[in-house]
C-alpha cells in the first residue's frame, strides 16, 4: 500500500477508535457487501496488503471468503482459488479456525506449517487473525495480511480482536433478518395458497352436490330399465363422488382450524358403536379392519368429528397395509395420573412410518415417498384430538408398521364406577 502507517502510538490509538466507529455504522442488510465493506476499511486502517473475512461452509468444510479487500493481492489470491482453503489443506488460517487462538506473526515465509500458495504464491511475510463467533459457535475468522516482515503490532492484533467480534454480531444479525425474511415469506405463500384451496373446495363442493344428484337420477333410471351396466357405473361414479366430498370437506377444515371457526358439538356417545360402524364403512376386499374393546366405553364428545379423526386414521393405515393383511381398532380405557382417558389405536402391519418423515407426519400437505392424497387426513385427526383436549401419537420402526394412538380424557360421571 501506499500510505504510511502513523507512527505515534496515541495518534494510531484514535485512528483505530475512529475506525471502529465506522464499522458499527455499517447497516449490514446483505452479508457479502457488508463484509466486503469491512474488509475494505480494515485494509485502509492497517495499510495491509488483504483483508479476509472468512466463513465456514459446512457441506463442503472450507473456509470462504466472504468479504474481501479490494487490493492487488486479494485479487492475486482469488486468482489462484485461495479465497477458499479448505479445512483437510491445514495452514494457519485452518489453524486458528479449528483452536479459537488468535494469530500473529511477522515472518510467515519462514514458518513450515503454512501453506506454500499464501507464503509464495501471494508473497505473504505478516499476518495477523482472530475467530469470529457468530451466536456463541466459532464460524470464521478476520485475517489480515502484509508483503512486509515485522508489519503488525500486538496492539493490532488486540483491535483486530475486537472487530471480529464485531463481525459476528453482524453476521448473526443478517442471518436472523434473512431466517425472518424467509419465514415470512413462506407464511404469505401458504396463507395465499390456503385461501386459494379454500375457495376452490368451497365450487367444487358445490359443484359436487349437484353431480351426486344427478348420478343418483341416472342410477334410479337405469335401475327402472334394468341397464346393469348403468347401475354399475352409476354406483362406482358414486363412490368416486363421494371420495371427491370428502377431499373438499377436509380442504374446508383446514380453512376453518386456520380462521378459528373449527367447533365441537359434544354429547354422550358410545365408542365401541362408533368404532364398529367406521370398522363395518371400510372394510373392503383384502382390506379387512378389525376391532376389540370393552363391550361398552361411553365419553362425552363431538361424534361426526371424532368418526372423521378414526376415518382418516383408518383409510391412512388400510393405505399403507399389505393387500390381505387387517387393520386393527384396538379401544381401551387407561388411568392415568390426570384421570381416566379413552385410548383408540389404530394398527397396521405395513412398512412403518419412513424415518424423515416422522417428525413432520401430521403436518399439513405431508406425504410418504408413496403416499397419494393431499396428506391432510393425520393433521386433521391431530387437530381434532387436540380440539376435544386429547392428543394423537405414533409409535413406529421401519418394517414393523405403525400404532397411532388417540386419546381423548373421559369426564368423571362417564368413569365412575
Amino acid at each position: 500500500m501506499s500510505s504510511e502507517r502513523p507512527q505515534s502510538e496515541s495518534g494510531r490509538r484514535d485512528l483505530l477508535l475512529q475506525a471502529l466507529e465506522k464499522l458499527l455504522e455499517l447497516q449490514g442488510a446483505e452479508l457479502r457487501p457488508t463484509m466486503d465493506s469491512a474488509a475494505q476499511l480494515l485494509v485502509e486502517l492497517l495499510h495491509a496488503d488483504k483483508v479476509d473475512v472468512f466463513f465456514l461452509e459446512p457441506e463442503t468444510q472450507t473456509l470462504v471468503a466472504r468479504g474481501i479487500s479490494d487490493t492487488p493481492m486479494s485479487r492475486r489470491q482469488k486468482r489462484l482459488g485461495l479465497d477458499r482453503l479448505q479445512l483437510a489443506n491445514r495452514g494457519r488460517t485452518v489453524e486458528v479456525f479449528e483452536t479459537g487462538r488468535s494469530w500473529h506473526t511477522g515472518h510467515q515465509d519462514e514458518d513450515p506449517e503454512e501453506l506454500p500458495g499464501i507464503k509464495f504464491g501471494l508473497g505473504v511475510r505478516s499476518a495477523i487473525g482472530a475467530v469470529i463467533e457468530v451466536g456463541g459457535e466459532r464460524r470464521g475468522v478476520l485475517e489480515c495480511s502484509s508483503e512486509k516482515p515485522e508489519f503488525f503490532s500486538k496492539d493490532d492484533l488486540r483491535f483486530l480482536e475486537a472487530v471480529a467480534r464485531w463481525v459476528g454480531v453482524v453476521a448473526h444479525r443478517i442471518e436472523l433478518v434473512e431466517q425472518l425474511t424467509k419465514a415470512a415469506t413462506e407464511r404469505g405463500r401458504r396463507l395465499a395458497a390456503e385461501e386459494l384451496i379454500t375457495v376452490f373446495a368451497h365450487d367444487v363442493g358445490s359443484h359436487l352436490f349437484s353431480l351426486r344428484a344427478r348420478i343418483d337420477l341416472i342410477r334410479r333410471r337405469a335401475v327402472r330399465q334394468r341397464a346393469v351396466d348403468d347401475i354399475r357405473d352409476a354406483e362406482a361414479a358414486a363412490v368416486s363422488v363421494v371420495a371427491l366430498t370428502r377431499i373438499t370437506s377436509d380442504l374446508l377444515d383446514v380453512g376453518r382450524l386456520e380462521q378459528g371457526l373449527f367447533s365441537l358439538n359434544p354429547r354422550p356417545l358410545d365408542v365401541m358403536l362408533l368404532v364398529e360402524d367406521v370398522a363395518t364403512t371400510a372394510t373392503a376386499p383384502g382390506r379387512e379392519v378389525r376391532f376389540r374393546g370393552p363391550e361398552e366405553l361411553v365419553l362425552v364428545a363431538d361424534p361426526d368429528r371424532l368418526r372423521q379423526a378414526l376415518s382418516n386414521l383408518v383409510a391412512n393405515a388400510q393405505k399403507h397395509s399389505p393387500s390381505g393383511l387387517p387393520v386393527t381398532v384396538e379401544v381401551e380405557s387407561r388411568t392415568r395420573t390426570d384421570g381416566t382417558w379413552a385410548v383408540l389405536a389404530v394398527v397396521d402391519q405395513g412398512a412403518g412410518v419412513a424415518p424423515d418423515v416422522l417428525p413432520r407426519l401430521f403436518e399439513r400437505f405431508t406425504r410418504g415417498p408413496k403416499s397419494s392424497g393431499l396428506g391432510l387426513g393425520l393433521y386433521l385427526a391431530r387437530q381434532i384430538a387436540l380440539a376435544h383436549g386429547g392428543t394423537l401419537e405414533v409409535h413406529s420402526s421401519p418394517g414393523k408398521g405403525a400404532r397411532f394412538e388417540l386419546s381423548l380424557p373421559m369426564s368423571p360421571s362417564e368413569t365412575d364406577t
